[in-house]
């Protein structure tokens, strides 16, 4: 399991919070008494959800100690926060009426056979609601693939290193799965160009998730050779300019009700 760091992922805090609101806002849920959040990091954008639903308790859920030790500055009467792995939770049916998982299911493998469970746990007018990154690669991934590196991160020709292929799906696949567990569906994808400022700024996003693995994988003088060559590949992909770094980062968002 990758070791997690609150204040490197709250590096690009805004960044990160934007997607976050704009699923949230599309949640049809109006009122709500039970809502959790799979995969609530620091407990910065799960604190929000205080506001949209005010007579709601809130349960945010992370597999990261570091994460829910840093989520318990925001812990109140309506909000709790508790360690748990996504993979092995197993809500009640009919109990809940908003589940939020706000980029943590692409760390879920065969989270498929999770979701219609997780849709039996909606009470009528409840609402599933996530987001995942889209799969391209920054620049670690074909870095790990080197004949340098394949050996210590467990990957070989056409492998991810030290992380399998990802297990996000195609919208349709979202749309048909939680059609059939009899929810309405809502899915879209868009595609943020975040302008990020100082050096390898993309190093230092992607330092705070998808880099972890690698990351943790190495250390001495294997880790900061594989770290220059990543920073390396990533200044050639992402120049920098002016006026910062752009970063494309795709994303899917789907929310789903249940009648």
């Amino acid at each position: 399991m990758a070791s997690w760091d609150p204040q490197q992922y709250e590096r690009f805090a805004d960044e990160r919070a934007r997607p976050f609101r704009e699923l949230v806002a599309r949640i049809p849920t109006t009122s709500a008494v039970a809502v959790v959040d799979l995969g609530c990091g620091p407990g910065t954008m799960t604190a929000t959800l205080a506001t949209r639903w005010p007579d709601a308790a809130i349960l945010g859920l992370d597999s990261s100690p570091a994460m829910i030790a840093a989520a318990a500055e925001h812990r109140s009467a309506q909000l709790t926060f508790q360690l748990a792995d996504a993979a092995e939770w197993r809500p009640q049916r009919g109990s809940l009426d908003v589940i939020v998982a706000n980029a943590s299911l692409q760390w879920v493998g065969d989270h498929e056979t999770l979701l219609p469970l997780w849709a039996a746990a909606l009470d009528d007018g409840g609402t599933l609601a996530f987001q995942v990154p889209l799969s391209f690669d920054p620049g670690m991934v074909a870095v790990a693939a080197r004949e340098r590196w394949a050996p210590l991160l467990g990957g070989a020709s056409g492998t991810t290193g030290p992380r399998s292929a990802s297990p996000v799906l195609g919208a349709a696949d979202y749309v048909r799965l939680l059609s059939g567990a009899g929810l309405t569906v809502d899915a879209w994808e868009t595609t943020y160009y975040h302008v990020l400022p100082g050096e390898d700024p993309v190093f230092e996003w992607f330092k705070g998730t998808g880099l972890r693995p690698y990351l943790d994988a190495l250390s001495g003088a294997d880790l900061e050779e594989f770290t220059a060559d990543v920073k390396e590949r990533m200044r050639q992909l992402y120049p920098r300019e002016p006026f910062g770094t752009i970063l494309p980062f795709p994303r899917l968002f789907v929310v789903a009700q249940r009648a």
